[in-house]
């Protein structure tokens, strides 16, 4: 009888989406609003070319804070979808943590595993999607993003985009910072050659 071998882990890049993929505006939920950072979706388009999955990780508190429910966050990733489409590009797999451990409501009042700098969200797409994190990249704006991928064991990349103008002096010793995401793919594709 033949031994059945595992399929192959897959690499990925993760990536925050407020700041990091799109302009960064306040609970950003209405379509209308969004507006993707210049060379984002040719970004993204040459690191799914490169065989990268893509796959956006994003906190969202304003679910948490009750000022709009998830499907308006499925809304808006679906809107985010189109406009990277029309670009030739796309995202794999959304993830999107709703807890807040302070001021959350509800159900959604807890510390949680998945709200990034915490692991989870990165962890489920591995188990989902078989990505081997070791192999992946995870790209943020924000020392939280940086603290799930490392937690991850991803190698990390903060852009200063975003909120990572202000949080780049605190990028842990040896973290690359970035300008924004093309010059982050840029990198993480010369890396993987």
């Amino acid at each position: 009888m033949p031994c059945e071998t595992s399929p192959a882990l897959k690499k990925a890049v993760f990536l925050d989406r407020d700041g990091t993929v799109n302009v960064e505006k306040n609970y950003l939920v209405d379509p209308a609003q969004l507006e993707l950072i210049p060379g984002a979706a040719e970004a993204i388009a040459s690191l799914k070319a490169a065989g990268f999955l893509v796959v956006v990780v994003t906190n969202q508190s304003g679910v948490a804070r009750g000022y709009f429910g998830p499907e308006s966050v499925h809304r808006l990733h679906d809107a985010l979808q189109e406009r990277l489409a029309s670009r030739g590009a796309r995202i794999d797999a959304f993830y999107l943590c709703p807890h807040h451990p302070t001021s959350g409501k509800g159900e959604y009042l807890r510390d949680c595993d998945c709200r990034k700098g915490k692991p989870g969200m990165l962890l489920q797409a591995a188990r989902d999607l078989d990505i081997d994190l070791r192999a992946s990249f995870m790209v943020g704006d924000k020392l939280a993003d940086l603290e799930a991928g490392l937690a991850a064991g991803c190698r990390a990349l903060m852009v200063r985009t975003g909120y990572g103008a202000a949080e780049a002096h605190r990028v842990p010793a040896g973290t690359p910072v970035f300008d924004d995401l093309p010059e982050a793919a840029r990198h993480i594709l010369e890396e993987s050659v």
